[in-house]
């Protein structure tokens, strides 16, 4: 006797080349079985918007395994660098010194004094400091 387990998973509903962002209408859920695929996918907001580390046809269930989260900050764009502290936030432009992912450090350029710190990225085109300086005075 051999058992299976069949689950509402992720599944393609279009081909996708590796590196493309996905997009959810480019998803479906399915009823299949997922004894062989540990990694399986049973919510489409967990997959749209990452991208594939390889190209996926019609059809194909979504391995997390697969996914890597998509390139929010791209290396020389403009970003923003957004900085909260005791209920106020400021908003500083920037450009991105390397590419980044949502909640990897980066390096960014302040536009207005040059000066270069290290961001982690919180979403498209925005950084947050990793340290906010104390009052400086001049």
């Amino acid at each position: 006797m051999r058992a299976t387990i069949a689950a509402d998973v992720v599944v393609l509903a279009e081909d996708l080349k590796a590196g493309t962002p996905i997009d959810a209408s480019a998803l479906k859920l399915e009823r299949r079985d997922v004894t062989a695929t540990p990694g399986a996918v049973s919510n489409i907001d967990e997959v749209a918007g990452k991208t594939s580390r390889r190209a996926m046809r019609a059809g194909q269930l979504v391995d997390r395994r697969w996914l890597n989260e998509s390139v929010l900050v791209k290396r020389n764009g403009k970003v923003t660098i957004v900085a909260r502290n005791a209920g106020v936030e400021v908003h500083v432009a920037a450009e991105a010194l390397q590419n980044g992912r949502r909640g990897e450090v980066i390096s960014v350029k302040n536009s207005a004094n040059g000066t270069v710190i290290r961001a982690r990225v919180i979403g498209p085109d925005a950084v947050e400091p990793l340290e906010i300086p104390s009052g400086t005075t001049r």
